[in-house]
């Protein structure tokens, strides 16, 4: 018998991704099949995710591991985004395409819950930050809006329960994404009636929790044949948020160790056994997402390369295109510490034209602008190795325990210039990879689910000999300290 081979589907908010892997020998190697792109349709003011055109490319990108595979497949995983949903009627026909993070829609509804239920309130019944693309706010826009679809709706799905329905067949909700809702509650272990009950929103339809690892059920048998796959092909429910996943291949090494998953957002943040919920962390905007075998996430979402992507996008559009790696070189040889902007401002999470609206915001607050991209560049990449300090920093107060070692996963992982700045500015040493880590994640969290694998150490023990790292060594200079006091001038305030 060969080794097992199991397909994972990574959907992040740029593209979607399906990778093979194999796990023999104690270690496990991950080849990418098929990528597409994933890019959102804007139809009057309102912002759309196509989840037809996704489906359909999951099926071909299924199609085609099953070809290369001989038509075998041990399992199927899904992660995805956060924060997005799925309304279906009692047919299980989706009500309407699911609504983007950054459609407008929650601008309005942020506020007007806070007129229902206080912050306080809601975040000591679910821990969670508050950010205005959070389910919650999105759920009550339709509630203020008087829905029509969300008075038809008989089921709700987050985006991965979703594509675990289409593929399965079953209805439910995985612990991972569920918690980023914002009205899961971890003291109940469950969704927070009570509080949705206050702001109107139904909750007749909201589904059974399952904890990552979660065997769902097979594959119906007329979609094994449609997409030519032999025999049965299980799907499971790994982490199914992507940072959940991620932060599962991590090489987190007991209380001492921090991650960042580094891609369009930056999440910082530490494993803990139980949420943290105090006041402490309310004033710093802290939240506590889940994780796998029984773990929290405490964390803090920032804005990450997204900047970059944003300021990239504009650039190409007036026909300067650069790659990444050339963005990249140009900072590393610009000058230092021109100015700084807070990642987290709210002008950067859908701005029109991201170069326009972080030149305006060093207007504003008074600080040199840059001459060229690449100074540009260097401000975005400073700035949010800074962020990451400032969390870091907060993290170590609230749990008492201090970091000495960073593991950088994701895609922004490559990213060289990044990883020495968040060595240099933290102190701290950095361990860069695995790029995959998501989906190495999600691949490993099936093993276990198909009982190929028997815990979380292993896990991390497969992933530390699978994969090179590279590490990072803090060079602190003088300058740093100063400059650090001027980026907290801008960004150290509450919420922040």
């Amino acid at each position: 018998m060969g080794s097992p081979a199991f397909l994972a589907f990574d959907l992040g908010a740029e593209s979607g991704r399906a990778l093979v892997g194999m796990l023999a020998e104690n270690k496990i190697r991950v080849d990418e099949v098929y990528r597409f792109p994933n890019v959102p349709v804007k139809i009057g003011g309102s912002i759309f995710w196509d989840v037809l055109r996704i489906w359909s490319e999951m099926k071909n990108a299924a199609s085609i591991a099953g070809f290369k595979l001989g038509g075998t497949l041990e399992s199927i995983g899904v992660d995805t985004w956060g924060v997005d949903f799925a309304l279906l009627d009692s047919n299980g026909e989706l009500l309407g395409n699911p609504h983007h993070y950054r459609d407008p829609r929650t601008e309005r509804a942020f506020e007007e819950v806070f007129k229902k239920v206080s912050r306080e309130e809601v975040y000591f019944r679910t821990g969670i930050q508050f950010l205005r693309l959070n389910t919650l706010y999105q759920l009550y826009s339709l509630v203020l809006n008087r829905s029509s679809t969300l008075n038809a709706a008989s089921k709700f799905l987050m985006m991965p329960d979703l594509f675990n329905y289409w593929l399965s067949g079953v209805m439910v909700s995985e612990f991972s994404d569920a918690t980023t809702t914002q009205f899961f509650n971890p003291s109940k272990d469950n969704w927070d009636y009570e509080l949705l009950e206050k702001l109107g929103v139904p909750t007749h339809f909201l589904p059974e929790i399952v904890r990552p690892g979660t065997v769902l059920g097979e594959m119906p048998a007329s979609l094994a044949e449609e997409l030519k796959l032999n025999g049965r092909v299980s799907i499971v429910a790994p982490a199914c948020h992507d940072t959940a996943s991620a932060v599962a291949a991590a090489l987190l090494e007991g209380d001492g160790s921090a991650y960042i998953s580094s891609g369009t957002w930056s999440l910082v943040g530490v494993e803990v056994d139980r949420p943290i919920i105090s006041r402490k962390s309310l004033e710093y905007n802290f939240t506590n997402e889940g994780g796998v075998f029984g773990k929290f996430r405490f964390l803090r979402n920032v804005q990450g390369m997204w900047l970059v992507q944003e300021c990239r996008r504009i650039w190409v559009s007036q026909g300067r295109e650069y790659s990444y790696d050339e963005l990249t070189h140009l900072a590393s040889k610009s000058r230092r510490f021109i100015a700084f902007i807070d990642p987290d401002d709210q002008r950067f999470m859908a701005p029109a034209n991201m170069v326009e609206e972080i030149m305006s915001y060093l207007n504003e607050t008074n600080q040199e602008k840059p001459r060229d991209e690449g100074e540009l560049v260097r401000i975005i990449l400073e700035s949010l190795a800074f962020k990451y300090r400032l969390v870091l920093e907060r993290i170590m107060e609230l749990t008492g325990s201090r970091i000495n070692r960073i593991n950088i996963i994701g895609g922004g992982s490559r990213n060289w210039l990044l990883n020495q700045l968040t060595a240099d500015f933290t102190g701290i040493r950095v361990v860069a990879g695995p790029v995959e880590a998501t989906s190495i994640g999600n691949i490993l969290m099936q093993a276990y689910a198909m009982g190929f694998v028997k815990s979380h150490k292993d896990i991390r023990r497969i992933v530390g000999s699978s994969f090179e790292f590279r590490e990072f060594e803090p060079e602190r200079e003088d300058l740093v300290e100063d400059a650090y006091a001027r980026f907290c001038s801008i960004a150290e305030k509450p919420g922040s």
